[in-house]
């Protein structure tokens, strides 16, 4: 049996409203804090397709009104399951801006309340994201970078291996210089700019030259990284990426 859900979320961004956009209603600026490649063709009705790998998610522009308000929908599964976002966007005195979000539709199956606190968590992370691609990167289009783990073998969580294959602690506080040196990979020199008091699962890293990324999931641990040096490969770093997560969980 399904169910309707509503995440909302709001956040202050040192960023004018063209910036934000700039970063939330182009393919560009989507792939610098978010996932990609993207693509949205922008118009009322037009398509804004997502592509992971050999993941696509196509979505249609259900309202287009820059620089102050985006929502876009989802195709509807079989089973009723949608999913639907808005944007919207208020300028603030001194420069600022105040980001609304608003994710919303219907879960399929035996989906609940689980799934709502996980994806909620997952917002905070992301949103976090925007806010440090807007203050320290602001313009720059950055190349996502995206890796699944294997899941390990006995079940048991992931994060404690995968830390320790950085050389880091299984929880870092937030604001700590890191050195994270994954074996076969190039050193990652940064400070520890997103962490989750209670869910050490969740690790952002800001380096002079990239936003670093892990998720841990259970028994797996997923990247996705955004590299705004100019010479990033996406195939080149995914790979690379990819082999280093099978050597240490698999």
């Amino acid at each position: 049996m399904g169910r309707e859900f509503e995440l909302r979320k709001e956040v202050e961004l040192d960023a004018t409203p063209e910036q934000v956009w700039a970063a939330i209603a182009t393919g560009p600026g989507i792939e610098s804090w978010f996932m990609g490649p993207y693509e949205v063709e922008p118009r009322e009705g037009g398509a804004a397709r997502l592509t992971v790998h050999d993941s696509v998610d196509e979505s249609t522009v259900t309202a287009w009104e820059p620089p102050t308000r985006l929502c876009t929908r989802g195709a509807e599964a079989e089973d009723g399951t949608f999913h639907a976002f808005e944007y919207i966007v208020e300028g603030r005195e001194g420069g600022s801006t105040v980001l609304r979000f608003v994710h919303s539709g219907f879960l399929g199956g035996d989906w609940g309340e689980e799934y709502v606190a996980q994806t909620g968590h997952g917002w905070d992370m992301y949103l976090h994201t925007l806010g440090e691609y807007l203050t320290h990167f602001p313009g720059k289009a950055g190349t996502f970078v995206y890796a699944e783990g294997p899941r390990t073998a006995d079940g048991s969580r992931a994060w404690p291996r995968v830390a320790e294959a950085l050389g880091i602690p299984e929880s870092v506080p937030r604001g700590a210089a890191v050195l994270l040196t994954p074996e076969g990979l190039p050193p990652v020199k940064g400070v520890a700019d997103y962490t989750v008091p209670g869910h050490p699962d969740f690790l952002g890293v800001r380096t002079d030259n990239a936003l670093y990324r892990f998720h841990g999931h259970g028994d797996t641990v997923v990247v996705g990284h955004h590299l705004f040096a100019g010479d990033a490969d996406r195939d080149t770093e995914d790979r690379a990426w990819k082999g280093w997560l099978d050597r240490v969980l698999g």
